[in-house]
């Protein structure tokens, strides 16, 4: 059945590694309500308009302009579209769905697709791209963005610490925790070197940060420093004397590599973080399901974060 522009209007394509699918998952399902991932490809249709950079894990969004049941009607619905006075090339973008061309039909759909398009051709630098795509037996072409890689800048900050969450994963609980941002508030109370305070304000997400340890945040205060974002975000305190409320918090547990904190600390932390908001995402390097409902959080979702043998579990709470 041809898609309902109405309700379906953007084809996005995303990847992952497998140690990551939960994650990736969730984090899709969380910035696109009511998705399905489908099990056989990589790319889904949504209504939201979501700039594909916003995901670690998107790469490509097509706005749907054409849906054909063949090439040869995609080729002659192209002749409708027009980049205007702009430059402009054809990109097709794989979906992972069954019947893909190979590379010697994407190049010949591109070039086909470019001289029916109406424009002057760029292949170097485009101002505008189209892109083409294979879905559900559906021939797919629009105008198409392509995802940028923002999180890798933030690898560079001045301060590291080993145990730290990784940066691709901190953008992804960062989006599972605050999907909407228009109007929020959030709160990383145990911030660390604040790996996931630059990826919300990467992200313009209104976030403040507090750590206990005195070295931590004076290390996430030079590193919110190097890329530009102010460091009074950054406070000095025991997150059980935080005082506010949040529409959103993100606490990783604290740990090392020989201990965690123990039970009654972590249940004074959980309970400290109920008071301050209503949604939460929980990273832990342990099961402590138990400990999260005695603080008060319903667990909607777990996920596992997995780097060979270490594994972190993330809880989505309200």
């Amino acid at each position: 059945m041809p898609i309902n522009s109405e309700n379906l209007r953007y084809l996005y394509t995303y990847a992952c590694h497998e140690s990551e699918a939960e994650l990736c998952s969730l984090e899709l399902r969380c910035l696109f309500p009511g998705l399905t991932l489908p099990p056989d490809h990589d790319a889904f249709i949504h209504s939201r308009r979501l700039d594909p950079s916003r995901s670690p894990f998107l790469k490509q969004r097509l706005r749907i302009e054409i849906d054909a049941a063949s090439q040869e009607e995609l080729l002659e619905r192209a002749a409708g579209l027009s980049a205007g006075e702009r430059t402009f090339r054809v990109r097709y973008a794989k979906t992972g769905a069954p019947g893909q061309p190979d590379n010697e039909g994407r190049l010949a759909l591109e070039r086909q697709l470019g001289m029916a398009i109406h424009g002057e051709p760029d292949l170097r630098r485009p101002e505008t791209v189209f892109g083409a795509a294979l879905l559900d037996g559906r021939w797919l072409c629009g105008e198409m963005a392509s995802a940028e890689p923002v999180w890798l800048r933030q690898n560079a900050k001045p301060r590291q610490y080993s145990t730290a969450l990784p940066a691709r994963a901190a953008r992804a609980a960062v989006n599972i925790a605050v999907p909407e941002i228009p109007g929020i508030r959030a709160l990383d109370p145990c911030c660390g070197i604040g790996t996931v305070l630059l990826e919300a304000l990467s992200m313009d997400i209104d976030i403040r940060g507090a750590d206990l340890n005195p070295l931590a945040a004076v290390g996430a205060r030079e590193n919110l420093r190097h890329f530009g974002y102010p460091e009074e975000l950054v406070r000095i305190a025991d997150m059980r004397s935080l005082e506010g409320r949040y529409d959103a918090a993100l606490l990783d547990m604290p740990y090392n590599l020989c201990s965690v904190s123990p039970p009654e600390e972590q249940l004074e932390m959980l309970a400290s973080l109920r008071r301050l908001a209503g949604r939460a995402v929980i990273l832990t390097t342990e099961p402590i399901e138990p400990l999260i409902r005695e603080a008060g959080f319903s667990i909607r979702e777990t996920c596992r974060l997995t780097k060979g043998s270490f594994v972190r579990f993330l809880h989505l709470c309200d």
